[in-house]
């Protein structure tokens, strides 16, 4: 007899599970078909919006990418010192004089005290001066006082001898007395000439006088100037606003000791905002100064806001990492600044954001109009 093994028995539990997973594994294959068509489609969307999409407002116009930039102020320090105060905090808003910081002024605040007694020092030099020229001219008018009575007696001794020789000639009076007459009338002479050089000095005193009142007028006027330098430098230690604009950065704290012309803060000036961009050498020789300019800024596409040129560059330069042109990255191109109103930037001083990426389009025909995409439209 020949012996026949039997066919193996398969569970009647995985015969069950068979057909369900043929069934998961038609779905599975079904939604990858559908993924794939989908992908397809949004691709062939994408080629056909890259290939059909408008390329510009027309050949009169050109364009350019940048960013929003706005002059920057230094606040610094005029005198080396320590910051006492800071007022205000980045972000802040200011006004033209606003107080921003305040430096220490005690030893400036020494050092006029000091400038203003020295001017009542030297006030009181002047006094003391023309009271020497009074005196002075006291003592010459004593002197051509004295000047006088000297002559006077010059006179009467000259009449004196006179008379005496008269009487010697006459064998009146003696020799004695001719001689006593010659010796009167001598003296008298010699007191005559140091009465004069006795007034010639005091004529010379009073011009030292009167010196002495000019130098000490002039240290009036110096200690004068010295206060109003030393209170200069008081009031440039309180730093004030020079533009309109907003705190961008506090560089300083109080407490910190600075040296001369150390900045305090940073300050971004809202009435003169520009953007910069790129223009190949081809569009930027067609470029004139005070061109107009419509901007579209990334943050805020649903506005254009009007700016003009304010600068060409005269040399071409390597365009920055950040500046993206149409030929991907043109070696050489020319800087342009479209500048912003300031009527405009005060209407919305607060809205003003530096640093915003944006689309520079300059309208290279006057001819031309601008499309209705690009018409000014500003927020109210």
């Amino acid at each position: 007899m020949v012996a026949t093994s039997a066919a193996p028995t398969v569970p009647s539990a995985t015969l069950a599970r068979l057909p369900r997973k043929r069934e998961l594994t038609l779905q599975l294959k079904k939604k990858l078909v559908v993924a794939a068509f989908g992908a397809a489609v949004v691709m062939l969307a994408v080629v056909i919006y890259i290939v059909l999409k408008p390329s510009g407002p027309g050949k009169g116009f050109a364009s350019g990418n940048g960013r929003i930039e706005a002059t920057e102020i230094d606040v610094a320090t005029k005198l080396p010192g320590r910051v006492q105060n800071i007022m205000v905090n980045e972000g802040d808003f200011v006004q033209v004089g606003q107080s921003l910081a305040q430096m220490q002024t005690d030893v400036l605040d020494a050092q006029r005290d000091e400038a203003r007694a020295q001017s009542q020092q030297a006030i009181t030099a002047v006094a003391s001066a023309e009271a020497q020229v009074a005196a002075r001219q006291s003592d010459t008018a004593a002197a051509q006082a004295t000047v006088g009575q000297r002559d006077a007696e010059l006179d009467a001794a000259q009449r004196r001898f006179a008379r005496i020789k008269t009487l010697s000639t006459n064998g009146v009076a003696t020799m004695q007395e001719v001689d006593d007459g010659r010796a009167s009338l001598h003296g008298t002479e010699a007191a005559v000439t140091a009465a004069q050089a006795e007034v010639t000095t005091a004529q010379a005193a009073i011009k030292a006088a009167q010196a002495q009142v000019v130098g000490a007028k002039a240290g009036v006027t110096a200690s004068v100037a010295t206060i109003a330098r030393i209170e200069a430098d008081i009031a440039d230690s309180l730093l004030k606003s020079a533009c309109e604009g907003r705190v961008q950065y506090r560089v300083a704290q109080p407490g910190e000791v600075l040296g001369a012309g150390s900045t305090v803060l940073n300050l971004v000036d809202l009435n003169d905002v520009y953007l910069t961009f790129f223009l190949s050498d081809a569009v930027a020789g067609k470029v004139a100064i005070g061109s107009e300019v419509h901007l579209v800024l990334d943050a805020a596409p649903q506005y254009v806001i009007p700016a003009t040129v304010s600068f060409v560059a005269t040399v071409a330069q390597f365009t920055p990492k950040t500046v993206e042109t149409a030929d991907e990255r043109q070696k050489l191109m020319f800087r342009v600044k479209a500048q912003i109103s300031r009527e405009l930037l005060k209407k919305n001083m607060k809205q003003v954001k530096t640093g915003l990426p944006g689309v520079a389009w300059i309208k290279l025909d006057a001819a031309a109009k601008w499309p209705a995409n690009l018409e000014i439209k500003v927020p109210q």
